[in-house]
């Protein structure tokens, strides 16, 4: 393997990004796999991600045969693997980060016109076949949607594994309810940490020197050298060109892709993985659904095999069937099960979707098949206890795969009130069904959020089983006046047996369980995991402490969508 570090990419404007290239020792032109972004590439998956790659080299001691793991950073590929394959692998670090100088302004429209001009210069290299494939994690993944809606030739197939689209619905404000938990905590460890020119960052043990450059930087410099996302959140309350530009035209997406998504990944990153498939122009696309962990699936040997089959394909043009494959990979879930059924399916949502209603009763808490015959209400405290609606226990095995919508009739003591939905299912025993997820251990089937101040729908875009709010006005309620809302629930997958109950918490607060015995390692982890919304400048008690009353019955029939799959 040829190992090139801190090779100069010089785009446009005279900027130089730096990048570390791993090819093949035969010299022979081969595709490329690359990625570009704010972690470091200089900073060791061991040592900068130390608890994570404890928990996965402990968990899966032979994970990545033939690998050393020596040369691997933080959610991109084993070059040691990937250069064995028949690959180049590139990784550059954004402009602003590591050892790349510059402002640092994360998804913004000038990093992505870098990663275009990456993908160009290497895709006209001599030990490059012309063809540039991406793959990578979460921000590697997100920011490959936004670098491929402005189609650079060289671009021929990318795997966004499991990767946010939508700035403001993914990201940013989670049914325009600020999302500051994440941020607060990512922002500073993962990004302003490599910040270039930051003296504090870990050594690149490959070159002996800074992973952030050779020249420290003072404090008031590093701060006036980047952009600070929480605020810009906080002044960004409604859709504007911030998240546009943030945001992917899906119209414009073209390049061939497998988006593989995180059955629970609620707050970050499924939602974009879904609606990529769905609303990407790209006539050669994939979608592909997996528990697990955040960064297990990728490394793990089906990850793999699946990345290899699809990249071979779209880059080396080997006839593999991977053009004969079905467009939608599931892995199906099951409770208190770690073995996950393979299935595949022609479209999403599944075309054997029974849209089915269940109805909130206020009388008995209960979820009905049945509309309730008279009307009623009942009514909790914003901030305190929330109330859950649970059903009769299922007569026959049910399965519930693809998004979910709640309409919920709502009326506040106060001029907003926000809501957050999730849904849960429970045994016989009464043990709940929870699963892993991308961070939490303890993961419940499905999270939606909404403010009622934004029920605006967007009708030229909206379903009925995934409304799709326009965010581009503020319309206070009126205490005591009922308002209709349509709540997006983010997908799920689970296959219930006979006597299982499904329920449904309401609430006017982050979901949370009491503390586990297995956190997880970094983040905290109560059931949302980081992706939390508690900012008091976004949620100012005055306003979203108040009585929350849902109504339900005739007149006010708040329900629940449920995806139900016909048996195959």
């Amino acid at each position: 393997m040829i190992i090139q570090r801190d090779v100069a990419i010089t785009v446009g404007d005279g900027n130089i990004l730096r990048a570390d290239i791993f090819r093949p020792a035969d010299e022979k032109p081969a595709p490329v796999i690359m990625t570009l972004g704010p972690y470091g590439k200089g900073v060791r998956y061991m040592d900068g991600f130390a608890p994570q790659w404890k928990w996965m080299v402990d968990t899966y001691p032979s994970i990545l045969p033939g690998s050393t793991r020596e040369y691997m950073v933080w959610e991109t590929v084993d070059p040691e693997i990937w250069v064995k394959w028949g690959y180049v692998c590139i990784r550059v670090d954004s402009r602003g980060a590591g050892r790349s100088p510059g402002f640092l302004d994360i998804l913004s429209p000038q990093e992505t016109k870098d990663y275009y001009e990456a993908i160009e210069w290497a895709g006209t290299q001599t030990w490059c076949n012309g063809k540039v494939g991406l793959n990578g994690i979460s921000y590697y993944a997100i920011n490959q949607w936004l670098v491929a809606a402005l189609q650079p030739p060289h671009l021929s197939a990318m795997i966004p594994w499991e990767g946010a689209g939508d700035f403001y619905r993914d990201f940013a404000r989670h049914g325009g309810i600020a999302c500051n938990g994440f941020v607060e905590v990512w922002y500073p460890r993962q990004v302003v940490s490599v910040q270039h020119g930051n003296p504090t960052a870990h050594l690149d043990v490959w070159l002996n020197e800074s992973s952030t450059g050779p020249k420290a930087l003072p404090p008031d410099t590093l701060i006036a050298n980047r952009r600070e996302p929480l605020q810009d959140i906080l002044d960004h309350p409604l859709v504007d060109d911030f998240h546009r530009e943030r945001s992917p035209d899906w119209s414009r997406i073209t390049v061939p892709f497998l988006s593989a998504a995180n059955w629970a990944g609620f707050g970050l990153h499924p939602r974009g993985n879904f609606e990529a498939f769905t609303q990407a122009a790209s006539k050669q696309k994939w979608l592909e659904a997996h528990p697990g962990r955040h960064e297990e699936w990728f490394y793990l040997d089906r990850g793999m095999e699946l990345q290899k089959r699809f990249l071979d394909h779209f880059l080396k043009g080997v006839d593999n069937g991977w053009d004969r494959e079905p467009p939608v990979l599931l892995n199906l879930r099951r409770p208190f099960s770690t073995e996950f059924e393979a299935r595949k399916e022609i479209g999403w949502p599944l075309p054997s979707t029974k849209w089915t209603s269940i109805y909130l009763s206020a009388l008995e808490k209960v979820l009905s098949w049945s509309p309730p015959a008279y009307p009623n209400e009942i009514t909790f405290d914003a901030l305190g206890t929330p109330i859950t609606f649970i059903s009769s226990p299922l007569e026959n095995e049910t399965e519930l795969t693809g998004p979910l919508s709640a309409k919920i009739f709502v009326s506040s003591s106060t001029t907003d009130a926000d809501l957050f939905l999730t849904l849960q299912a429970f045994s016989p025993e009464g043990k709940e069904v929870e699963f892993q997820g991308t961070v939490d251990p303890h993961t419940p089937l499905a999270q939606g959020w909404l403010r009622a101040s934004h029920r605006k729908l967007d009708l030229t875009r909206s379903t009925p089983y995934r409304p799709y709010h326009s965010h581009d006005e503020i319309q206070p309620l009126k205490p005591g006046t009922i308002y209709e809302l349509d709540v997006e629930i983010w997908p799920t997958c689970i296959i219930l047996p006979p006597g299982f109950c499904l329920a449904l918490q309401v609430s006017g607060h982050d979901f949370e369980r009491p503390p586990s015995d297995d956190p997880n390692e970094a983040w905290m982890s109560r059931g949302s995991g980081p992706w939390l919304h508690t900012n008091q400048i976004d949620r100012p008690a005055s306003i979203f402490g108040g009585k929350t009353t849902i109504h339900t019955g005739p007149g006010a029939l708040s329900s629940l969508t449920l995806p139900i799959i016909e048996p195959h």
